[in-house]
C-alpha cells in the first residue's frame, strides 16, 4: 500500500505461525474463490472446507489445486474426518489424505462421542501424514465441558502432536467458547490462557463481537478461526485500528486521552 499511516500495529506476515486468519469455505465456487484472493490474499493463511462440504463438492480437484498455486494452505473440515471415524473408515480417510495430498489434517470430536485417549492415538497416526490441528469442544450447547477440562485435553493434544488447536465456536459462533448469544465465555479463555500459548489456539471467532473480543484481549496477531471470505478484509481493519471498535487500541496513551466520549 502507497498510503503512510503513523501508529498501526505491526502484522506478522506470511507464512505466519500467529496471527493467522482461518476462512471458511462452505462451497465457494472456482471463480468465487478467485475473486476472494484477488482481493484477500495476503490476509488468508489457510481454508477450511467446511463440515463435510469436500465430500460434495464435484470440482474438489481443481479448488484443492486453485488453493496450493496460490500459497494458501487447505484443509477438510474435521466433522468430515469424524464422519469416517464412525463408521469405521479411518484407512479410508487416510487414503483421502494421501491422494489429495493434505498438507493439514483436523481431528475433532465435535459430533461424536470419542474417548480422549482415542482421539489423541489419532493425532499420533495423522501426524505421519500430514500436519495436525485439533479442535476442542462440543457443537452440542447442552454439553457443557468444564474450563479445566478445556485445558486439560488442549495440553494433551499439543503434547501428541497437534500444530494449533481450534477452540470450537461452530460456524454459527454460539457454541463452545461462547454461549448461545454470541458471548464469550471469559473465565473459560482466561482457564485456557493460564497455561496455554496464545499462538498455540486458534480461536474460532465468526462474529465480528467475537473478532473485537479477542483482539482486544490478545492484540492484533491473535490467531482467528471461521472467518467468512466478506469478512476478511473488514476483520484486518479491526486487527489494525482501522474500524471505530478497535480504533484506539494501537494509539500511543497521548492520543487516547483524547478519545472521543
Amino acid at each position: 500500500m502507497s498510503i503512510t499511516l503513523k501508529h498501526i500495529p505491526e502484522r506478522t506476515v506470511r507464512p505466519r505461525n500467529h496471527g493467522l486468519t482461518m476462512v471458511m469455505d462452505k462451497g465457494l465456487s472456482i471463480n468465487q474463490v478467485q475473486d476472494m484472493l484477488n482481493t484477500c490474499h495476503p490476509y488468508i493463511d489457510m481454508v477450511k472446507l467446511g463440515f463435510g462440504t469436500a465430500y460434495v463438492t464435484p470440482n474438489l480437484d481443481e479448488k484443492l489445486s486453485f488453493y496450493k498455486s496460490n500459497g494458501i494452505a487447505v484443509y477438510f473440515g474435521g466433522t468430515l474426518f469424524e464422519a469416517f471415524v464412525y463408521r469405521g473408515q479411518f484407512d479410508d480417510y487416510v487414503k483421502a489424505i494421501e491422494k489429495y495430498k493434505m498438507q493439514y489434517v483436523e481431528v475433532s470430536d465435535g459430533s461424536i462421542d470419542m474417548e480422549h485417549d482415542e482421539k489423541l492415538e489419532y493425532i499420533r497416526k495423522l501426524s505421519k501424514y500430514a500436519t495436525v490441528i485439533s479442535e476442542v469442544g462440543s457443537k452440542d450447547n447442552s454439553h457443557i465441558i468444564p474450563p479445566y477440562v478445556w485445558l486439560r485435553m488442549m495440553k494433551a493434544e499439543l503434547e501428541a502432536g497437534a500444530w494449533k488447536v481450534i477452540a470450537e465456536a461452530r460456524e454459527s459462533g454460539t457454541s463452545g467458547i461462547y454461549m448461545g448469544s454470541g458471548e464469550a465465555r471469559d473465565g473459560l479463555v482466561e482457564e485456557i490462557l493460564s497455561e496455554v500459548k496464545p499462538e498455540d489456539v486458534i480461536w474460532e471467532a465468526p462474529l465480528k463481537i467475537q473478532q473485537e473480543y479477542f483482539i482486544n484481549k490478545l492484540g492484533c496477531n491473535v490467531n482467528l478461526g471461521n472467518i467468512a471470505p466478506n469478512d476478511v478484509i473488514p476483520l484486518e481493519t479491526l486487527r489494525l485500528g482501522l474500524r471505530s471498535d478497535t480504533f484506539y487500541n494501537f494509539l500511543p496513551e497521548e492520543m487516547q486521552r483524547k478519545k472521543k466520549k
